[in-house]
């Protein structure tokens, strides 16, 4: 992480240190953000960008707002840069923030009908 990085990972959670238990993480050279232990966030190459749904997800693209692409060869299309100007008022950061915790992690998943037993966990590569 360069020093620009470093400082804008400082700056984004100073944004953020009103919200209860967020913490960064780092990752492939950038920054996960995670709040009650879910991963909503990443910081990476001096922007932010937090998890998005069907719903949110048109708020970011009406912002001209683009997905996180690490590389030419890959596109994170859940996660979605924050507008600067939220990014620069704490209250909206948080309201921002919150919608992307809550958002749904696992918008292809075919819900399980009432009463049937929960599904296994994904499993992981090794």
């Amino acid at each position: 992480m360069t020093p620009d990085d470093a400082s804008f990972v400082a700056f984004v959670l100073d944004q953020m240190s009103a919200i209860a238990e967020v913490q960064g993480r780092p990752m492939f050279g950038g920054l996960g953000l995670y709040c009650r232990g879910i991963f909503f966030g990443i910081v990476y190459g001096g922007r932010l960008y937090f998890r998005s749904d069907d719903t949110t997800r048109k708020r970011f693209e009406a912002r001209g707002m683009g997905p996180f692409r690490p590389n030419s060869r890959q596109t994170l299309a859940r996660y979605y840069e924050v507008p600067v100007d939220v990014l620069e008022d704490r209250t909206e950061l948080a309201a921002w923030a919150e919608e992307a915790v809550t958002s749904d992690p696992d918008p292809f998943r075919t819900p399980s009908a009432p009463g049937s037993p929960p599904r296994p966990a994904r499993r992981t590569r090794p």
